[in-house]
């Protein structure tokens, strides 16, 4: 497959084109747009761009868009123990206070041993307990994370992908606990499990079983959780691995209609599940170009969900996405210019019409944020909101010649990969299909398999590092403004040996008075559900309620799915 508007190959040199008028994704711009380049998006207006809260909502979801309703500001918290993580909690939520609830939210980072389905106590977690995220182990660890949290009325946000149905079968059996209704629970579970095995390598099961996993939580939610996105499907990470901008796009938009197609495959309705469906971009440094990659998002799902898998309601055409600022930007040289690429990158994200948002704070690439940089990142995203006039109208940017003709292009490449990745599997969905095919016969699940999403992230990944080798991408203060005297003006927070130590402690304390009987039998229930095919949410929120933890409930269904190592092509 040939993507005509992109630059192949390593390197602009071999390009032969002036490097000022590539993006970094290698698409070629002109150096002014007039009349003469009047893009099709604009002569077919109706049909491509309408008014915004119009199909295929390129100009966004509303009509007033952040006039009624700012995007939810939420900020990314996880770290040490549980007791600690609730501290930086509501410190975050003490900052955020504002006149309107809706625009505060908590988004929860797990530690390394959680997100594989270790508990603290396993030999390969040692050294990592808490050291990237929280560490959670038990019910009772959850308690004290959300500990005097009022979580029917603060949305939550889980950072979680292997382990995902267990850690919200945790929380489930947490509110369950403090007689709060699951009708009343608002919040979001990231459970996109397939950019795992295309970016993160956070996998448990393979590629069929992680995906019916999804399912069943998305199965759940649609039973009893109204208020609950059951999986935000996140191309963030893909970026963060090295992808361009298009792939992004089209590999997170791909994984999100595997998910629709696995739940069409259950015989679940489209209309029942699809509106609580969300997703999760990334915002890189060309500023124009993700501006254009998220109206260009709105309206590919809009059409594939309405026209190729028949959804009715006008909800489940909505494209609802939460964005975060590159991680991957930010440099460990002169880390105070982190907070003007996080600025520029959040204001992207606004102008692109996100519904929540995450501003990086400037240290991550040396540690865990510090309570003064988490500040300075949140004021980020106050400062956007009510000082510099972006939400007084809605897609301010929209029908410049050059941000349409963007917006095509970057859909135009997109759906030449999602053709691509189609016929890797059953092909473009139909009807039949709900009862002739199979999960394994997916285009994403076969892609998995064949290796394609590393190749082609690769690839991208390598042509943008020798772009910036060969100094046609300026990195400020790192190939280019350098400062061999720099001293770090800024403090990093380091987590204790102790934590590891205090976690360990209490998980054998918590083991110790437990009813193991009752524990085995719940260990028990979760295996025969995996092995008859049912839907596992149950049983696991019992086995959470029953005291069972984290890596003994994944163990109990690795048991049945068996764990993935990556396929013969790896």
């Amino acid at each position: 497959m040939t993507h005509t508007t992109s630059i192949t190959g390593p390197g602009l040199d071999n390009a032969s084109i002036d490097p000022h008028a590539v993006t970094i994704s290698g698409i070629v711009l002109n150096p002014s747009y007039t009349p003469a380049d009047l893009p099709e998006s604009l002569q077919n207006f109706e049909r491509d761009i309408n008014d915004p809260g119009e199909f295929p909502y390129t100009r966004g979801l509303f009509p007033q868009g952040y006039r009624t309703r700012l995007w939810t500001m939420r900020q990314f918290a996880g770290f040490g123990s549980a007791d600690d993580t609730n501290q930086r909690f509501k410190y975050l939520l003490e900052a955020a206070k504002t006149s309107t609830k809706a625009n505060t939210g908590l988004s929860t980072a797990f530690d390394l041993p959680t997100l594989m389905g270790r508990d603290s106590d396993d030999m390969l977690s040692i050294g990592e307990v808490g050291k990237c995220g929280v560490a959670i182990d038990t019910i009772e660890d959850m308690h004290r994370l959300y500990a005097d949290i009022p979580i029917d009325q603060v949305t939550v946000s889980q950072t979680i992908n292997g382990p995902a149905c267990v850690i919200w079968a945790m929380y489930l059996a947490m509110a369950k606990q403090r007689n709060i209704g699951w009708d009343t629970l608002g919040g979001t579970l990231q459970n996109d499990i397939l950019k795992e095995f295309h970016a993160q390598n956070e996998f448990i099961y393979p590629p069929e079983a992680s995906t019916k996993l999804v399912v069943d939580t998305i199965e759940f939610q649609s039973q009893h959780l109204p208020k609950w996105n059951s999986v935000s499907i996140s191309g963030y990470h893909i970026r963060e691995a090295g992808s361009s901008a298009p792939q992004e796009l089209a590999f997170t938009l791909r994984d999100g209609m595997e998910y629709v197609e696995a739940c069409l495959l259950r015989g679940m309705d489209i209309d029942q599940f699809a509106p609580r469906l969300s997703f999760f971009f990334n915002a890189h440094n060309e500023f124009f170009e993700e501006i254009c990659k998220l109206r260009a998002a709105r309206r590919i799902w809009a059409r594939m969900m309405r026209d190729r898998y028949g959804a009715k309601n006008e909800r489940s055409w909505y494209m609802k996405t939460h964005v975060q600022t590159a991680g991957c930007s930010l440099t460990e040289q002169q880390p105070l210019n982190n907070i003007v690429r996080v600025a520029y990158q959040a204001m992207a994200g606004v102008l692109g019409g996100c519904q929540s948002l995450h501003t990086d704070s400037m240290d991550e690439t040396l540690g865990l944020p510090t309570e003064q940089a988490v500040t300075v990142a949140l004021r980020t995203q106050q400062i956007l909101a009510h000082e510099t006039g972006v939400t007084r109208t809605v897609d301010p940017l929209g029908g410049s010649y050059f941000i349409e003709e963007l917006t095509d292009k970057i859909e135009a490449e997109a759906l030449a990969y999602i053709e691509e990745i189609d016929n890797m599997g059953r092909g473009p969905w139909k009807p039949e299909h709900a009862t002739t095919s199979s999960i394994d016969e997916g285009g994403a699940v076969n892609g998995i398999h064949k290796g394609y999403f590393r190749r082609q992230i690769a690839e991208a990944s390598y042509r943008f590092s020798e772009e910036c080798e060969a100094g046609d991408r300026i990195i400020v203060g790192v190939n280019q403004y350098t400062d061999d005297n720099e001293e770090r003006p800024i403090d990093i927070l380091t987590i204790s040996e102790e934590v590891e130590r205090v976690q360990n402690e209490r998980l054998a304390e918590f083991k110790s008075r437990r009813d193991d009987a009752a524990v085995e039998a719940a260990l028990e229930t979760i295996r025969e559900d995996a092995r008859a095919n049912k839907n596992v949410m149950p049983a696991l929120v019992e086995g959470a309620l029953a005291n069972c933890t984290l890596g003994e409930m994944v163990q109990a269904m690795a048991d049945i799915y068996g764990r993935y190592t990556g396929g013969p092509e790896w």
